[in-house]
C-alpha cells in the first residue's frame, strides 16, 4: 500500500491530530449496544455492528476515548462494509454511565480485554482480528504479549496505531509544554471521573485532585494505587507493551507517526527478532490522525487495517 501523505491543509502534526478528532463525523453507524457483566460484579458496554458474519474485529479506544469516537466509528464501518462484524467496546467508566466498583481502566487492564475476547470467542466466530488505538494500541499489544503462544487460536492478527509503547517515557512526551492542550484536556476529564466516581463509593479520596498539575501526578495518586501499583513508575514499567511485543506470535502491525506530538522515541523500535512484528513508522500522521481528504471518506488506517488483515499469510 502507498505510504500516507497528509492533506495539504493539516501542515502540522497539531493539525493532523486535533483536525480528525474534533472536526469528522461518521455517517451510517447504528450501534447495538450489549452490556456484559464481569465476574467482579461490575459491568463492560459493547457497541456492536453484526451482520452474522464469521469474521470479527474487535476495536479498543484511547485514553479517556469510547466507541463514540470518528477513529472507532471508521475503523468499524469499513470492517463491516467489508463483511465483518465489528465489536467496539468501552473501558469502565467511558460509555456514559459511571462503572461500579472503585478501579477504572488503564493502559495495562488486560483483563478486561481477554473478558471481552472471550465473550466474542463464545458466539461462534471463526476468526477474530484485534485493533487498538494509542492506549488501546498497548493494551492489545501488553495482551498478546501476555498470551504468547497461549493465544486464542481463533484471534489471527493484531492492528495498532499511535502507541505509547514506553509508558513512562510517552507521558513525559505529553507533558512537554508545547503538548500542553492535549495533556490539561486528558488530565481535566481524568480528574472529573475520580469526583464523579467519589459520588457513588464516598471512601475514594478526592483531597489531592486540586494540587494534581500533571498526568504523572495523576498516575501517581490515582491510576497506580487503584489499581495495584506501588507508584505511577512501577505501573508504566509494568504495562509497557515495549516489554511484552517480543512474545507475540501473530502477525502484528505497529504503526507510529513520526511526526506524534505524544510519543517518544522509545517508541520507535528499529530492531526486532520477532518475524511476526511489522513496523512501520510513516512521516506524518499525527497522533491517531492519518487523514485523507477522499469521496469515499475514508482515513489511511482503515485502509491500512483492512488491507492488512485481508492479506493472504
Amino acid at each position: 500500500m502507498k505510504a500516507y501523505s497528509r492533506p495539504t491543509l493539516l501542515f502540522s502534526n497539531h493539525l493532523e491530530t486535533i483536525y480528525p478528532a474534533l472536526l469528522r463525523s461518521i455517517s451510517g453507524i447504528s450501534y447495538e449496544r450489549a452490556r456484559i457483566a464481569t465476574t467482579d460484579q461490575d459491568f463492560l458496554d459493547l457497541d456492536w455492528l453484526r451482520q452474522d458474519s464469521k469474521k470479527l474485529v474487535i476495536i479498543s479506544h484511547g485514553l479517556e476515548g469510547s466507541t463514540d469516537r470518528a477513529y472507532i466509528k471508521g475503523m468499524a464501518k469499513i470492517f463491516f462494509d467489508t463483511d465483518y462484524d465489528a465489536l467496539t467496546w468501552n473501558y469502565r467508566g467511558c460509555s456514559g454511565e459511571m462503572n461500579r466498583n472503585l478501579r477504572f481502566y488503564h493502559s495495562g487492564a488486560t483483563d478486561d480485554l481477554d473478558f471481552v475476547v472471550k465473550h466474542a470467542a463464545s458466539l461462534g466466530y471463526e476468526e477474530i482480528n484485534l485493533i487498538g488505538f494509542s492506549l488501546g494500541g498497548n493494551l492489545t499489544l501488553k495482551y498478546a504479549g501476555e498470551q504468547a503462544t497461549g493465544l486464542n487460536p481463533i484471534i489471527k492478527k493484531i492492528v495498532t496505531f499511535s502507541v505509547p509503547l514506553d509508558l513512562r517515557a510517552s507521558c513525559e512526551k505529553i507533558s512537554a509544554p508545547s503538548n500542553w492542550i492535549y495533556s490539561n484536556r486528558f488530565l481535566k476529564s481524568l480528574k472529573k471521573k475520580v469526583a464523579d466516581k467519589a459520588k457513588m463509593i464516598p471512601e475514594l479520596d478526592t483531597s489531592k485532585l486540586p494540587n494534581i498539575k500533571t498526568l504523572l501526578e495523576f498516575d501517581n495518586n490515582y491510576t497506580a494505587p487503584l489499581h495495584g501499583f506501588r507508584d505511577a513508575f512501577d505501573y508504566y514499567n509494568r504495562c509497557s507493551a515495549i516489554k511484552f511485543i517480543s512474545n507475540i506470535q501473530r502477525p502484528t502491525l505497529i504503526v507510529n507517526a513520526l511526526n506524534d506530538p505524544f510519543l517518544s522515541k522509545e517508541c520507535f523500535p528499529t530492531d526486532s527478532s520477532n518475524s511476526f512484528l511489522t513496523f512501520e513508522y510513516p512521516e506524518r500522521g499525527g497522533h491517531v490522525g492519518f487523514a485523507l481528504f477522499n469521496k469515499n471518506g475514508l482515513y489511511w488506517s482503515e485502509l491500512r487495517a483492512l488491507e492488512f488483515i485481508q492479506q493472504t499469510l
